[in-house]
């Protein structure tokens, strides 16, 4: 344990004082930290007065104090004056004074090895208390601390700055300034987030980029919201400018396959060459206007890239996240995400978090936006140093870059370099800042951009103003004549790994039956464990069962349906990765993907044994998060189509959690950015008498995002059926999300099994006909999924030949001619939909309409009538509740 993870200067201190007097007396860890390991004190030489060894220790206590609080007093605010003291850096707070500046004192691991009170301050002063603070005491590693104070301290954050990389800085700024005045001029009045005030975030990119190709990255990802997308899609992506302008001119959305997205919202992918020559592959993901909320799905884009590069990929493969200083403090997915980091199932080697601080979030400033000091105080809860730079000090802003760049190719962990600056117009450019900031918008009205400073400050370095002139006409020149060039063609979501996808949803057959053999074969090696490996007896029991079940031919469970699907996939090349909480072992106690020896609790994956050379199985329990974890799954297929990425609410209702992702990408994705995903997601869902949050996976709010054939929504009601679904999802010729509400009580009952026949041969059945005479018949029932089995029981107990069941497998897209088909022979037959959902709720006014059209007349409603909530919480009630529903089915 590292002695100073709980301990204050003051007990230092005091307990160096005590080591001094008796050294036996303090702990042998104590000894030798006071031996010099981290302090770097020497031990005084013999005859060493014991008040001159306390000088010493209360400068070795100034110096932890500097290096952990001088954030506090650095000069980081360009719109405030620079903080001058604090109590806790005070001379007299340690017992020195002026007497003590110019006499020596032990510096090892600091300056050198021995220097003045005055050089150790100033070299304190300069290295923290500059235009760069650094929070980097809170992290419990020493030898990550050691490595920072080694890198910071030599230097005093301020390395030497040759004169060709400050020009190449202030080409940076011109570019970003001369852009956002640009379109400002020629877009008058239209939206475009400027970068004004933070342009400095374009020379740290750009220096981001440069940095990071050359330690060996070959991929960068950027996720960032509206503000500077623009410009960094300009300057640093290298989206053509021509293509921007045409936005503003909204010239060129004829050419969008789908409804296309607002110019502030888009991404955009290209290869760049760094200035040594270097190859780097650019990505600026899509985002909507739920900022952070692209945070999570930009780790899963990277973590399918690494995971696809194989060994060593989390050098190559870099997350970088560019925040608002409002959201990142007042959105609780950046703490999700900052939670996945160092996670097995969802680490990608630390991410790059660049935090522009406007100090002011739409009109809200930060004493009503945050509870914390500073906007990156949530970033403490992993143990990562925190760089706060000034957005008017480009130098420092780069070298807090790199260091932090050379810190995550290290270490493998986050780390955060906040441009603390300003946003010089409001909100976007039709907002009056003034209305409710006045005072902070005077200050900023009257401040020369970061540009001209930069220019001012190397002019009177020697650089002749006709120089720096010269640089901004050519940057001048570049847009006008971007202006009225013809733009590019738009990027084709469809090229590289997604060129064997069609874009168009098909509903043709896709054959997933597996030979009965094959299956067996399969059953047998899920059901073998390594030897001397012992699992529970219950689940060894349990695997018995399926693989006897197997070898009988009927008996078939939903898990073993579930594991064969997985099996065979597998077997036949897929790769298969399925997350969520509690998703190993399955919620309820279905699926066992995981087994643990009972002795050593070492892990056995048996669909990991029959994988192909080239297929992957992972299934991985994830943090209690639906909101993060699912972006990250979505992520990770939009950039590994081939993979079949699975989603699993612990409750389908769960899935309320992660409302945004659902919406806005998965739903949407497709539509506004022409980026597919074929994610699948397994909600449970069914009435079974648990309450209002056990039951639904509201299967409204699904069917009220179905349009163009963008998801498929499927509530399969047998084993054999979700067999072929999964398999389809895989083998059928394109990418649509899939959402599936899944079985509770379904789980184990006794008539929802299969036969091995209904998995040699076939395919997944978007409709089920009754198997009934149809001259008999006189009610025809219409249901879907756990309901089915209600009213069959009922049918058969009372003998209703009757009455016929049809079920609705696939609620969309809707197979209208299957569902003709099976209506067909039962003409004389009264219809009625029947579900166990409140009626606003479920399936029924979503199908209402379509059922109508192709009845002729509206078909009769049975189901609970409107709620606010989807179920009591009463198991009687309930009870009696699914009774009346039975009963009023079946009413002549």
């Amino acid at each position: 344990m590292d002695p100073l993870s709980n301990a204050s200067p003051e007990f230092i201190d005091s307990l160096y004082r005590q080591w001094l007097a008796a050294p036996e007396s303090v702990s042998a860890e104590w000894r030798a930290f006071f031996r010099g390991y981290e302090l770097g004190r020497e031990e005084p030489a013999p005859g060493v007065p014991v008040e001159l060894a306390a000088k010493q220790s209360s400068v070795d206590s100034l110096i932890y104090r500097y290096r952990d609080m001088g954030h506090l007093v650095a000069c980081t605010d360009p719109l405030s004056p620079c903080p001058l003291e604090h109590p806790q850096l005070a001379l007299e707070r340690y017992d020195l004074d002026e007497s003590d500046l110019d006499r020596p004192f032990h510096a090892r691991r600091f300056l050198k090895r021995e220097a003045t009170l005055r050089e150790i301050l100033a070299t304190l002063r300069e290295t923290y208390c500059g235009s760069l603070g650094v929070e980097f005491m809170h992290i419990q590693d020493p030898r990550e601390r050691t490595w920072l104070i080694e890198r910071m301290e030599p230097v005093r954050n301020r390395p030497p700055v040759e004169r060709a990389e400050q020009l190449w800085i202030l080409d940076r700024l011109q570019e970003a300034a001369l852009f956002e005045a640009f379109l400002h001029r020629k877009f008058i009045g239209q939206k475009r987030f400027s970068l004004e005030g933070g342009e400095t975030l374009i020379p740290v990119l750009d220096a981001t980029v440069e940095r990071a190709a050359a330690l060996g990255v070959t991929d960068l990802i950027i996720g960032m919201a509206h503000r500077g997308r623009l410009n960094v899609l300009a300057n640093v992506v290298g989206k053509p400018l021509a293509g921007i302008f045409a936005e503003f001119a909204d010239n060129v959305e004829h050419a969008v396959v789908g409804d296309g997205d607002v110019k502030y919202h888009k991404g955009y992918s290209a290869d760049r060459k760094t200035a040594d020559g270097r190859q780097i592959h650019l990505t600026l993901a899509f985002n909507p206007s739920h900022l952070e909320a692209v945070d999570p799905v930009v780790e899963g884009k990277c973590r399918a890239r690494q995971d696809a590069a194989g060994a060593g990929a989390e050098q190559r493969v870099l997350p970088v996240l560019i925040h608002g200083d409002a959201a990142f403090a007042g959105q609780g997915i950046v703490a999700e995400t900052f939670n996945l980091s160092q996670l097995e199932g969802y680490r990608t080697g630390g991410t790059l978090h660049l935090v522009i601080n406007n100090q002011i979030g739409f009109t809200t400033l930060p004493a009503d936006a945050r509870s914390s000091h500073y906007a990156t105080d949530v970033a403490k809860m992993v143990a990562i140093p925190i760089f706060h730079v000034h957005g008017e000090d480009p130098e420092r802003a780069l070298h807090a870059v790199r260091l932090a760049l050379d810190y995550r190719q290290t270490f493998g962990k986050d780390v955060v370099v906040e441009i603390i600056c300003y946003r010089r117009y409001g909100h976007n450019e039709g907002d009056e800042p003034y209305f409710t900031q006045p005072v902070m918008y005077s200050r900023i009205k009257d401040r020369p951009p970061v540009h001209e400073l930069y220019a001012a400050q190397l002019v009177e370095a020697g650089v002749a103003r006709e120089e720096i002139e010269r640089r901004a006409r050519q940057v001048a020149d570049r847009l006008d004549a971007a202006l009225g060039a013809a733009p590019p063609p738009e990027g084709d979501g469809y090229a590289g790994k997604w060129q064997r996808y069609r874009r168009e949803y098909t509903s043709e057959p896709v054959e997933t039956g597996v030979p009965a053999e094959t299956l067996r074969s399969l059953a047998a090696r899920l059901a073998t464990v390594p030897a001397g490996f012992t699992p529970h007896p219950k689940i060894a029991a349990l695997l018995e069962r399926r693989r006897e079940a197997i070898e009988r031919g009927e008996g078939l469970d939903w898990g073993n349906g579930e594991t064969l699907a997985y099996a065979t996939l597998l077997a036949e090349g897929a790769s298969i990765r399925l997350s969520g909480e509690d998703t190993r072992r399955g919620t309820f106690n279905h699926r066992h993907a995981v087994l643990y020896d009972m002795a050593t609790e070492a892990h056995h994956v048996p669909l990991a044994t029959v994988a192909a050379s080239d297929a992957v199985f992972n299934a991985w329990d994830s943090m209690l998060s639906e909101f993060a974890v699912l972006g990250f799954e979505y992520g990770y297929s939009v950039e590994a189509p081939e993979v079949l990425t699975v989603w699993e609410a612990q409750f389908g209702d769960f899935a309320n959690g992660g409302q945004v992702i659902i919406d806005q990408f998965i739903a949407g994705g497709e539509s506004k950015w022409e980026r597919a995903s074929g994610l699948t997601l397994l909600l449970p869902h069914g009435f079974e008498g648990q309450g209002a949050e056990h039951s639904s996976a509201r299967i409204e709010r699904y069917l009220q995002l179905c349009a163009d054939d963008n998801m498929q929504v499927v509530y399969p009601s047998t084993p054999a059926q979700l067999f072929h679904l999964l398999r389809r999802q895989v083998r059928q010729p394109f990418r649509k999300p899939l959402v599936v509400f899944t079985p509770k009580s379904l789980l184990r009952h006794p008539r929802c099994v299969s036969r091995l026949d209904d998995f040699a041969a076939g395919h997944f059945r978007e409709v089920i006909p009754a198997v009934a005479d149809p001259a008999a018949v006189r009610t025809l029932l219409l249901c879907s999924g756990k309901v089915y089995y209600d009213l069959e029981a009922h049918r058969q107990e009372a003998g209703r030949d009757d009455t016929a069941l049809v079920r609705i497998e696939q609620l969309y897209p809707l197979r209208v001619d299957l569902l003709r088909e099976a209506l067909a022979p039962y003409r004389q037959a009264a219809v009625a939909w029947v579900q166990e959902e409140p009626c606003n709720m479920g399936g029924w006014n979503f199908l209402r309409p379509q059922l109508a059209a192709l009845l002729g007349h509206e078909p009769r409603y049975v189901g609970r009538p409107e709620n606010d909530v989807p179920a009591v919480g009463s198991h009687r009630q309930h009870q009696e509740e699914q009774e009346r529903l039975v009963a009023e089915a079946f009413a002549r």
